[in-house]
């Protein structure tokens, strides 16, 4: 089964196929700088993520650091 698409009048990228009368964008440089796109904001997005669990493994260590350092100094003050 081939598809057959027609020209949307006015514009050069855009086709209908006749079949499901769908509007199709045929600009494959468009195509490909929305991929490109998507990707930069999903590694961006991971990257803050990443920067985050960090900071927060962080703060658990030195929450237990204080800990440690508080029974220290409780043990010396008894």
């Amino acid at each position: 089964m081939s598809i057959e698409k027609l020209k949307v009048e006015g514009y050069n990228n855009l086709a209908r196929d006749t079949n499901s009368h769908a509007i199709i964008n045929t600009d494959r440089t468009a195509y490909q700088r929305a991929i490109a796109r998507a990707k930069a904001a999903t590694k961006e997005r991971d990257q803050f993520r990443n920067a985050t669990r960090e900071i927060n493994n962080l703060k658990c260590e030195m929450h237990e650091i204080k800990d440690m350092l508080k029974k220290v100094l409780d043990k010396d003050g008894n």
